[in-house]
């Protein structure tokens, strides 16, 4: 598995010079319990952003603080969360903006986590892994990656963390001691998922179909959609609140996430899932297509 793992990184992610890989029983007890097991103090995350990020600071007692995407302006703190392609938003970020981040961990002497689990799911920009911006010197730098996502292996708990060797072995040192293994089962399945592409690609397509077909459905309906270059979701607005949009989609049958979820900056916007199957996202469009315009 590891040695699936180091190959697809390679190939995959860009990733050169001195790096570890780490096995996860899946990404989101990852991302809530590294700030606990690296005894950070304080914990920067994007201001809209899956929550995890925040409830990690929390369970760790760190200070958390939300910050805007330009790593100019970080304040200092033990470690940073970057998320790209993002949850909810589907924004990617640049290669300027990643290189960014990584200045900063350098500067500050300080760990920057990229949280990459939508990567291979690009549709009008092309998410790139922050191991291709760092010289081959990894040090301090981590990027996570979930089956769930990349190989809709939701329930398998797959995923893994790649990057800073030494890093690495301290999560290790007291994951193992926590009794956080992945099954054997689950191994065998990653190194399959892993050794194939196909079905990535076949996945990718879907999701970018679905994305084409519920866009000018939302637009034709008033809703604004931002950034969602990339990944499972749609982040758009009716310039009102998030929980009239919730309402009035449900009206029709049709369910979102209020923006609020993923912080108060997301409080006039909601998050359209592209997870659905191909029947149920047709069946959304036809609603928003026979919606009577005034």
């Amino acid at each position: 598995m590891r040695e699936a793992i180091i190959l697809w990184a390679r190939q995959k992610l860009g990733a050169t010079g001195d790096f570890d890989v780490l096995p996860l029983i899946g990404s989101k007890e990852a991302v809530a319990w590294i700030p606990t097991i690296l005894e950070v103090d304080s914990v920067l995350f994007p201001e809209i952003a899956y929550p995890t990020y925040s409830v990690g600071a929390i369970i760790a007692k760190a200070e958390g603080t939300a910050v805007g995407i330009d790593a100019q302006s970080w304040p200092k703190a033990d470690l940073a969360w970057v998320n790209s392609p993002s949850n909810p938003t589907g924004r990617v970020h640049s290669e300027a903006e990643l290189k960014s981040a990584i200045a900063w961990a350098r500067r500050e002497n300080s760990i920057i986590i990229s949280d990459e689990c939508y990567l291979e799911f690009g549709d009008t920009s092309a998410p790139q892994s922050i191991l291709q911006f760092s010289d081959s010197d990894n040090t301090n730098i981590l990027a996570i990656h979930s089956l769930s996502k990349r190989s809709s292996m939701a329930g398998y708990r797959a995923a893994f963390l790649i990057g800073d060797s030494a890093l690495i072995s301290r999560i290790r040192e007291v994951r193992k001691h926590a009794g956080m293994m992945v099954s054997l089962p689950v191994q065998h399945a990653m190194v399959a998922a892993l050794s194939d592409s196909s079905h990535v690609e076949q996945q990718r397509s879907r999701y970018n179909a679905r994305r084409n077909a519920l866009t000018p459905a939302l637009q034709r309906v008033g809703f604004t959609i931002e950034y969602s270059h990339a990944g499972l979701y749609i982040w758009c607005t009716r310039n009102e609140s998030d929980w009239e949009s919730v309402a009035w989609l449900a009206e029709l049958g049709i369910l979102a996430t209020p923006g609020n979820f993923y912080g108060a900056k997301g409080a006039r916007h909601v998050r359209v899932a592209l997870t659905a199957t191909d029947q149920h996202i047709d069946q959304a469009v036809s609603r928003l297509m026979k919606v009577s315009l005034k």
